[in-house]
Protein backbone atom coordinates (compact mmCIF):
# COMPACT_ATOMS: atom_id res chain seq x y z
CA UNK A 1 0.00 0.00 0.00
CA UNK A 2 1.50 3.29 -0.78
CA UNK A 3 2.17 6.03 1.83
CA UNK A 4 3.18 8.79 -0.68
CA UNK A 5 1.36 11.86 0.23
CA UNK A 6 -1.30 13.73 -1.84
CA UNK A 7 -1.95 17.12 -1.49
CA UNK A 8 -5.11 18.02 0.11
CA UNK A 9 -5.64 14.46 0.50
CA UNK A 10 -6.22 12.37 3.77
CA UNK A 11 -3.02 10.82 5.22
CA UNK A 12 -4.46 9.22 8.41
CA UNK A 13 -6.78 6.79 9.33
CA UNK A 14 -8.49 5.67 12.95
CA UNK A 15 -10.05 2.37 14.00
CA UNK A 16 -12.19 3.00 17.27
CA UNK A 17 -13.97 -0.52 18.01
CA UNK A 18 -16.32 -1.57 20.07
CA UNK A 19 -15.39 -3.67 23.09
CA UNK A 20 -16.03 -7.53 22.88
CA UNK A 21 -17.12 -10.46 24.77
CA UNK A 22 -17.89 -13.63 22.73
CA UNK A 23 -19.12 -16.99 23.51
CA UNK A 24 -21.56 -19.84 24.72
CA UNK A 25 -22.49 -18.48 28.37
CA UNK A 26 -21.25 -14.91 27.79
CA UNK A 27 -24.35 -13.06 28.57
CA UNK A 28 -23.91 -14.77 32.22
CA UNK A 29 -21.37 -11.99 32.86
CA UNK A 30 -23.82 -9.37 32.29
CA UNK A 31 -24.39 -8.46 35.95
CA UNK A 32 -20.17 -8.69 36.13
CA UNK A 33 -19.57 -6.17 33.77
CA UNK A 34 -22.59 -3.77 34.83
CA UNK A 35 -20.64 -3.85 38.10
CA UNK A 36 -17.33 -3.31 36.45
CA UNK A 37 -18.45 -0.19 35.23
CA UNK A 38 -20.33 0.94 38.79
CA UNK A 39 -23.64 1.34 37.08
CA UNK A 40 -26.81 0.88 39.61
CA UNK A 41 -29.79 1.21 36.88
CA UNK A 42 -30.25 0.67 33.70
CA UNK A 43 -32.92 1.48 31.15
CA UNK A 44 -33.16 -2.29 29.43
CA UNK A 45 -34.30 -2.09 25.81
CA UNK A 46 -35.68 -5.58 24.59
CA UNK A 47 -37.24 -6.72 21.72
CA UNK A 48 -40.78 -7.99 23.25
CA UNK A 49 -40.86 -11.14 20.71
CA UNK A 50 -37.85 -12.74 23.36
CA UNK A 51 -40.33 -13.02 26.11
CA UNK A 52 -42.12 -16.39 24.20
CA UNK A 53 -38.06 -17.93 24.86
CA UNK A 54 -37.80 -16.92 28.30
CA UNK A 55 -34.76 -14.63 27.23
CA UNK A 56 -36.23 -10.91 28.78
CA UNK A 57 -36.82 -13.17 32.09
CA UNK A 58 -33.21 -14.53 31.58
CA UNK A 59 -31.62 -10.74 31.74
CA UNK A 60 -33.52 -9.31 33.87
CA UNK A 61 -33.13 -12.34 36.76
CA UNK A 62 -29.08 -11.31 35.96
CA UNK A 63 -29.85 -8.06 36.10
CA UNK A 64 -31.79 -8.59 39.76
CA UNK A 65 -29.07 -10.78 40.86
CA UNK A 66 -26.40 -8.13 40.24
CA UNK A 67 -28.05 -6.02 42.44
CA UNK A 68 -28.55 -3.50 38.97
CA UNK A 69 -32.10 -1.43 39.03
CA UNK A 70 -33.55 -1.40 35.72
CA UNK A 71 -36.74 0.10 33.75
CA UNK A 72 -37.81 -2.08 31.06
CA UNK A 73 -38.58 -0.58 27.31
CA UNK A 74 -39.97 -2.77 24.96
CA UNK A 75 -41.98 -0.70 22.12
CA UNK A 76 -39.71 -1.46 19.72
CA UNK A 77 -40.55 -1.48 15.66
CA UNK A 78 -39.05 -3.78 13.81
CA UNK A 79 -37.10 -1.41 11.58
CA UNK A 80 -37.20 1.62 13.63
CA UNK A 81 -39.19 4.61 12.89
CA UNK A 82 -39.31 7.85 13.73
CA UNK A 83 -42.17 7.63 15.55
CA UNK A 84 -40.71 4.43 17.58
CA UNK A 85 -37.39 5.83 18.35
CA UNK A 86 -39.17 9.30 20.12
CA UNK A 87 -41.18 7.18 22.28
CA UNK A 88 -37.70 5.29 23.62
CA UNK A 89 -36.52 8.80 23.58
CA UNK A 90 -39.16 10.02 25.85
CA UNK A 91 -39.42 6.63 27.93
CA UNK A 92 -35.46 7.36 28.72
CA UNK A 93 -35.48 11.03 29.22
CA UNK A 94 -38.03 9.98 32.01
CA UNK A 95 -36.46 7.22 33.30
CA UNK A 96 -33.30 8.33 34.29
CA UNK A 97 -30.25 5.55 34.64
CA UNK A 98 -26.63 5.58 34.46
CA UNK A 99 -26.61 3.57 31.23
CA UNK A 100 -28.42 1.08 28.57
CA UNK A 101 -28.72 -2.25 27.95
CA UNK A 102 -29.97 -3.70 24.39
CA UNK A 103 -31.37 -6.74 24.27
CA UNK A 104 -32.22 -7.83 20.25
CA UNK A 105 -31.37 -6.82 16.48
CA UNK A 106 -30.74 -4.84 15.20
CA UNK A 107 -33.60 -2.25 15.34
CA UNK A 108 -33.65 -3.07 19.38
CA UNK A 109 -29.77 -1.77 19.67
CA UNK A 110 -30.42 1.27 17.41
CA UNK A 111 -33.71 2.08 19.58
CA UNK A 112 -31.30 2.29 22.85
CA UNK A 113 -28.51 4.43 20.72
CA UNK A 114 -31.25 6.88 19.94
CA UNK A 115 -32.71 6.79 23.38
CA UNK A 116 -29.03 7.43 24.89
CA UNK A 117 -28.39 9.96 22.45
CA UNK A 118 -31.29 12.23 22.83
CA UNK A 119 -31.79 11.36 27.28
CA UNK A 120 -27.86 12.36 27.56
CA UNK A 121 -27.95 15.76 25.03
CA UNK A 122 -31.43 16.71 24.08
CA UNK A 123 -33.02 17.93 21.20
CA UNK A 124 -35.05 16.41 18.69
CA UNK A 125 -34.48 12.86 16.92
CA UNK A 126 -34.50 15.10 13.27
CA UNK A 127 -31.83 17.39 14.58
CA UNK A 128 -29.10 14.76 14.65
CA UNK A 129 -30.25 12.64 11.10
CA UNK A 130 -27.71 12.38 8.80
CA UNK A 131 -27.74 15.78 5.81
CA UNK A 132 -29.37 16.62 3.23
CA UNK A 133 -32.72 14.72 5.67
CA UNK A 134 -31.67 15.96 8.95
CA UNK A 135 -29.73 18.74 10.64
CA UNK A 136 -26.44 16.55 10.91
CA UNK A 137 -25.90 18.18 14.39
CA UNK A 138 -22.79 16.48 16.33
CA UNK A 139 -23.23 15.22 19.88
CA UNK A 140 -21.96 17.42 22.13
CA UNK A 141 -19.72 14.84 24.49
CA UNK A 142 -20.15 10.94 24.90
CA UNK A 143 -23.06 8.97 25.73
CA UNK A 144 -24.02 6.61 29.00
CA UNK A 145 -22.83 3.21 28.46
CA UNK A 146 -24.67 1.11 26.33
CA UNK A 147 -24.07 -2.94 26.55
CA UNK A 148 -25.65 -4.59 23.52
CA UNK A 149 -26.72 -8.55 23.58
CA UNK A 150 -27.58 -9.23 19.80
CA UNK A 151 -30.23 -11.94 19.62
CA UNK A 152 -29.56 -12.05 15.59
CA UNK A 153 -26.91 -13.60 13.64
CA UNK A 154 -26.27 -10.64 11.93
CA UNK A 155 -27.26 -7.03 12.00
CA UNK A 156 -23.11 -5.94 13.22
CA UNK A 157 -25.38 -3.15 15.20
CA UNK A 158 -23.33 -3.88 18.20
CA UNK A 159 -20.12 -2.96 16.79
CA UNK A 160 -21.02 0.14 14.81
CA UNK A 161 -21.89 3.94 15.14
CA UNK A 162 -24.84 4.12 13.34
CA UNK A 163 -28.17 3.93 13.91
CA UNK A 164 -31.11 3.14 11.60
CA UNK A 165 -34.58 4.87 10.95
CA UNK A 166 -37.66 4.95 8.60
CA UNK A 167 -39.34 8.44 7.82
CA UNK A 168 -42.67 7.30 6.48
CA UNK A 169 -43.61 10.63 5.65
CA UNK A 170 -40.54 11.11 3.53
CA UNK A 171 -41.02 7.58 2.39
CA UNK A 172 -37.09 6.82 3.02
CA UNK A 173 -34.64 5.25 5.28
CA UNK A 174 -31.53 7.39 6.90
CA UNK A 175 -29.75 7.06 9.93
CA UNK A 176 -27.33 8.70 12.65
CA UNK A 177 -23.96 8.08 12.74
CA UNK A 178 -21.20 9.18 15.03
CA UNK A 179 -18.59 7.82 17.09
CA UNK A 180 -20.13 8.69 20.75
CA UNK A 181 -23.01 6.40 19.00
CA UNK A 182 -20.87 3.05 19.25
CA UNK A 183 -22.08 0.75 22.30
CA UNK A 184 -19.30 0.24 25.11
CA UNK A 185 -19.42 -3.06 25.02
CA UNK A 186 -20.77 -6.22 22.77
CA UNK A 187 -21.82 -9.15 24.61
CA UNK A 188 -21.98 -11.88 21.93
CA UNK A 189 -23.41 -14.82 23.08
CA UNK A 190 -24.50 -17.46 20.26
CA UNK A 191 -26.87 -19.59 22.42
CA UNK A 192 -28.78 -15.95 22.10
CA UNK A 193 -29.61 -16.52 18.72
CA UNK A 194 -30.75 -20.38 18.41
CA UNK A 195 -34.38 -19.10 18.57
CA UNK A 196 -34.43 -16.77 15.72
CA UNK A 197 -36.81 -17.61 12.51
CA UNK A 198 -34.68 -19.21 9.15
CA UNK A 199 -35.80 -15.99 7.54
CA UNK A 200 -34.26 -13.30 10.27
CA UNK A 201 -30.88 -15.43 10.02
CA UNK A 202 -31.33 -15.15 6.05
CA UNK A 203 -32.09 -11.05 6.16
CA UNK A 204 -29.28 -10.40 9.00
CA UNK A 205 -26.38 -12.60 7.51
CA UNK A 206 -26.70 -11.24 3.69
CA UNK A 207 -26.41 -7.44 5.49
CA UNK A 208 -23.25 -8.71 7.40
CA UNK A 209 -21.90 -10.23 3.93
CA UNK A 210 -22.96 -6.86 2.28
CA UNK A 211 -21.17 -4.75 4.90
CA UNK A 212 -17.84 -6.31 4.71
CA UNK A 213 -17.52 -6.72 1.03
CA UNK A 214 -18.65 -3.15 0.46
CA UNK A 215 -16.42 -1.89 3.04
CA UNK A 216 -13.88 -4.08 1.63
CA UNK A 217 -14.00 -2.63 -1.78
CA UNK A 218 -14.69 0.79 -0.79
CA UNK A 219 -12.56 3.96 -1.96
CA UNK A 220 -9.44 4.23 -0.17
CA UNK A 221 -9.20 6.56 2.95
CA UNK A 222 -6.47 8.25 1.58
CA UNK A 223 -8.18 9.42 -2.09
CA UNK A 224 -10.54 11.54 0.16
CA UNK A 225 -10.31 14.90 0.78
CA UNK A 226 -8.25 15.71 4.35
CA UNK A 227 -10.34 16.77 7.08
CA UNK A 228 -9.79 20.63 8.27
CA UNK A 229 -9.80 18.60 12.30
CA UNK A 230 -9.98 15.15 13.33
CA UNK A 231 -13.24 16.35 14.91
CA UNK A 232 -14.48 16.59 11.17
CA UNK A 233 -13.02 13.12 9.87
CA UNK A 234 -16.09 11.06 9.30
CA UNK A 235 -16.32 7.30 10.95
CA UNK A 236 -16.82 6.35 7.48
CA UNK A 237 -13.38 6.95 6.09
CA UNK A 238 -12.92 4.47 3.61
CA UNK A 239 -11.11 1.23 2.86
CA UNK A 240 -7.47 0.58 5.42
CA UNK A 241 -5.44 -1.93 5.58
CA UNK A 242 -6.86 -3.06 9.15
CA UNK A 243 -10.87 -2.54 8.64
CA UNK A 244 -9.76 -4.92 5.32
CA UNK A 245 -8.85 -7.50 7.93
CA UNK A 246 -12.16 -7.53 9.79
CA UNK A 247 -14.33 -7.39 6.78
CA UNK A 248 -12.25 -10.15 4.87
CA UNK A 249 -13.00 -12.54 7.80
CA UNK A 250 -16.59 -11.76 7.90
CA UNK A 251 -17.05 -12.30 4.11
CA UNK A 252 -15.37 -15.91 4.84
CA UNK A 253 -17.48 -16.62 7.40
CA UNK A 254 -20.71 -16.18 5.49
CA UNK A 255 -19.30 -17.84 3.14
CA UNK A 256 -18.86 -20.74 5.03
CA UNK A 257 -22.10 -20.63 7.66
CA UNK A 258 -24.45 -18.55 6.53
CA UNK A 259 -27.04 -21.36 4.70
CA UNK A 260 -26.18 -23.74 7.99
CA UNK A 261 -27.56 -20.42 10.17
CA UNK A 262 -30.55 -19.91 8.00
CA UNK A 263 -31.32 -24.42 7.92
CA UNK A 264 -31.04 -24.73 11.55
CA UNK A 265 -31.26 -22.97 14.75
CA UNK A 266 -29.60 -25.18 16.84
CA UNK A 267 -26.55 -25.25 15.09
CA UNK A 268 -24.76 -22.98 17.48
CA UNK A 269 -21.48 -23.11 15.15
CA UNK A 270 -23.14 -21.24 12.39
CA UNK A 271 -25.25 -19.17 14.24
CA UNK A 272 -22.57 -18.17 16.53
CA UNK A 273 -20.73 -17.58 13.77
CA UNK A 274 -22.16 -15.49 11.90
CA UNK A 275 -22.91 -13.55 14.59
CA UNK A 276 -19.35 -13.17 15.49
CA UNK A 277 -19.19 -12.51 11.63
CA UNK A 278 -21.39 -9.82 12.06
CA UNK A 279 -19.55 -8.11 14.83
CA UNK A 280 -16.09 -8.22 12.67
CA UNK A 281 -18.22 -6.44 9.73
CA UNK A 282 -19.18 -3.75 12.04
CA UNK A 283 -15.65 -3.22 12.96
CA UNK A 284 -14.55 -3.62 9.06
CA UNK A 285 -17.52 -0.92 7.91
CA UNK A 286 -17.76 1.09 10.80
CA UNK A 287 -14.22 2.23 9.90
CA UNK A 288 -14.56 2.26 6.46
CA UNK A 289 -17.65 2.72 5.72
CA UNK A 290 -20.51 1.31 2.84
CA UNK A 291 -21.89 2.68 0.03
CA UNK A 292 -24.19 1.95 -2.92
CA UNK A 293 -26.18 -1.04 -2.08
CA UNK A 294 -27.10 0.37 1.15
CA UNK A 295 -27.66 3.96 -0.03
CA UNK A 296 -30.29 1.77 -2.26
CA UNK A 297 -31.39 0.16 0.62
CA UNK A 298 -32.89 3.18 2.23
CA UNK A 299 -35.93 3.70 -0.33
CA UNK A 300 -36.29 0.23 -1.35
CA UNK A 301 -37.47 -0.14 2.39
CA UNK A 302 -38.81 3.47 2.94
CA UNK A 303 -41.33 3.65 -0.21
CA UNK A 304 -43.46 1.00 -0.14
CA UNK A 305 -44.86 -1.34 2.70
CA UNK A 306 -46.15 -4.19 1.14
CA UNK A 307 -43.44 -6.95 1.10
CA UNK A 308 -44.16 -9.66 3.87
CA UNK A 309 -40.73 -11.01 4.95
CA UNK A 310 -40.57 -14.90 5.74
CA UNK A 311 -40.12 -15.64 9.30
CA UNK A 312 -40.99 -12.10 10.74
CA UNK A 313 -44.24 -12.56 12.62
CA UNK A 314 -45.13 -8.87 13.23
CA UNK A 315 -48.70 -7.74 11.80
CA UNK A 316 -47.05 -5.12 9.54
CA UNK A 317 -45.33 -5.50 5.84
CA UNK A 318 -41.97 -4.05 5.77
CA UNK A 319 -38.56 -4.98 4.07
CA UNK A 320 -35.91 -6.13 6.33
CA UNK A 321 -33.02 -4.17 6.18
CA UNK A 322 -30.76 -7.13 4.70
CA UNK A 323 -32.87 -7.99 2.15
CA UNK A 324 -33.16 -4.11 0.84
CA UNK A 325 -29.33 -4.19 0.90
CA UNK A 326 -29.02 -7.31 -0.93
CA UNK A 327 -30.94 -7.06 -3.70
CA UNK A 328 -28.75 -4.13 -5.63
CA UNK A 329 -25.76 -5.68 -4.58
CA UNK A 330 -25.38 -8.07 -7.62
CA UNK A 331 -25.53 -4.97 -10.15
CA UNK A 332 -23.84 -2.38 -7.73
CA UNK A 333 -20.38 -4.89 -8.00
CA UNK A 334 -20.87 -5.39 -11.21
CA UNK A 335 -20.68 -1.45 -12.13
CA UNK A 336 -17.37 -1.14 -9.31
CA UNK A 337 -15.66 -4.08 -10.56
CA UNK A 338 -13.04 -2.28 -12.45
CA UNK A 339 -11.86 0.10 -9.42
CA UNK A 340 -10.29 -2.36 -7.46
CA UNK A 341 -10.87 -6.31 -9.92
CA UNK A 342 -8.11 -8.27 -7.30
CA UNK A 343 -10.45 -7.17 -4.58
CA UNK A 344 -13.67 -8.49 -5.90
CA UNK A 345 -12.57 -11.35 -6.99
CA UNK A 346 -10.98 -12.18 -3.79
CA UNK A 347 -14.33 -11.64 -1.96
CA UNK A 348 -15.74 -13.80 -4.51
CA UNK A 349 -13.28 -16.41 -3.79
CA UNK A 350 -14.01 -16.20 0.20
CA UNK A 351 -17.69 -16.40 -0.12
CA UNK A 352 -17.21 -19.62 -3.19
CA UNK A 353 -14.63 -21.45 -1.01
CA UNK A 354 -12.35 -21.87 -3.52
CA UNK A 355 -10.41 -20.05 -5.81
CA UNK A 356 -12.14 -18.13 -8.90
CA UNK A 357 -11.59 -19.53 -11.86
CA UNK A 358 -11.94 -17.28 -15.37
CA UNK A 359 -12.65 -14.42 -13.02
CA UNK A 360 -14.35 -11.24 -14.24
CA UNK A 361 -16.51 -8.55 -13.46
CA UNK A 362 -19.48 -11.71 -12.98
CA UNK A 363 -18.06 -12.93 -10.62
CA UNK A 364 -19.20 -11.90 -7.45
CA UNK A 365 -22.10 -10.92 -8.18
CA UNK A 366 -22.83 -14.48 -9.19
CA UNK A 367 -21.83 -15.83 -6.04
CA UNK A 368 -23.98 -13.52 -4.21
CA UNK A 369 -27.40 -14.56 -6.34
CA UNK A 370 -26.07 -18.17 -5.78
CA UNK A 371 -26.34 -17.30 -1.66
CA UNK A 372 -29.31 -15.47 -1.90
CA UNK A 373 -31.37 -18.78 -3.53
CA UNK A 374 -29.89 -20.95 -1.43
CA UNK A 375 -31.25 -19.06 1.43
CA UNK A 376 -34.23 -17.92 0.15
CA UNK A 377 -33.93 -14.37 -0.24
CA UNK A 378 -35.74 -12.08 -2.84
CA UNK A 379 -34.70 -11.96 -6.28
CA UNK A 380 -34.61 -8.60 -6.73
CA UNK A 381 -36.40 -5.09 -6.31
CA UNK A 382 -39.81 -6.72 -7.81
CA UNK A 383 -40.18 -8.94 -5.36
CA UNK A 384 -40.38 -6.31 -2.65
CA UNK A 385 -43.56 -4.99 -4.69
CA UNK A 386 -42.19 -2.67 -7.06
CA UNK A 387 -42.20 -1.73 -10.99
CA UNK A 388 -40.19 -0.40 -12.85
CA UNK A 389 -41.98 2.80 -12.28
CA UNK A 390 -40.92 2.87 -9.39
CA UNK A 391 -37.04 3.42 -10.53
CA UNK A 392 -37.32 7.47 -10.79
CA UNK A 393 -38.33 7.19 -6.92
CA UNK A 394 -35.74 5.11 -5.59
CA UNK A 395 -33.10 6.88 -7.08
CA UNK A 396 -34.47 10.41 -5.60
CA UNK A 397 -34.22 8.82 -2.31
CA UNK A 398 -30.96 7.11 -2.97
CA UNK A 399 -28.69 9.93 -4.39
CA UNK A 400 -29.81 11.60 -0.62
CA UNK A 401 -27.50 9.10 0.93
CA UNK A 402 -24.87 11.31 0.08
CA UNK A 403 -22.86 10.47 3.30
CA UNK A 404 -23.14 6.72 1.54
CA UNK A 405 -21.90 7.38 -1.96
CA UNK A 406 -19.15 9.40 -1.30
CA UNK A 407 -17.64 5.68 -0.39
CA UNK A 408 -18.34 4.61 -3.72
CA UNK A 409 -14.89 3.09 -5.29
CA UNK A 410 -16.36 4.79 -8.47
CA UNK A 411 -18.29 8.12 -9.04
CA UNK A 412 -21.81 7.73 -9.23
CA UNK A 413 -25.30 9.57 -10.25
CA UNK A 414 -28.82 9.34 -10.86
CA UNK A 415 -28.42 7.94 -14.23
CA UNK A 416 -26.04 4.88 -13.42
CA UNK A 417 -27.85 4.06 -9.97
CA UNK A 418 -30.84 3.92 -12.40
CA UNK A 419 -29.42 1.22 -14.51
CA UNK A 420 -28.54 -0.25 -11.12
CA UNK A 421 -31.90 -0.40 -10.24
CA UNK A 422 -32.99 -1.97 -13.62
CA UNK A 423 -30.70 -4.67 -13.67
CA UNK A 424 -31.71 -5.48 -10.25
CA UNK A 425 -35.78 -6.00 -10.55
CA UNK A 426 -34.59 -9.30 -10.62
CA UNK A 427 -31.60 -10.84 -10.21
CA UNK A 428 -32.72 -14.32 -11.33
Amino acid sequence: MSMTLNPGMESVFSLEATQLKFGVGAAEELGWELNRMGLKRVTLVADPMLHQFGLIDRITAILTKSGVAFDLFQDIEVEPNLASLTRAAAFATTHPADGFVALGGGSTIDTAKVANLISTHGGEIIDYVNPPIGGGRKPPGILKPLIALPTTSGSGSEATTVAVLDIPELRVKTGISHRYMRPSLAIVDPDLARTSPGGVAASAGLDVICHAVESYISKPYNERPKSKSPDDRPPYQGSNPVADIWSLQAIEFGGKFLARAVADGNDTEARGTMMLGATMAGIGFGTAGVHIPHACAYPIAGLKHTYHAPGYSRNHAFVPHGFSVIVTSPASFRYTYDAAPEKHIRAASLLRGHEIENPSADSLPDALIDLMKQVGAPSGIEALGYTEADIPTLVEGALKQQRLLAGAPKPIDGAMLGEIMQQSMKNW
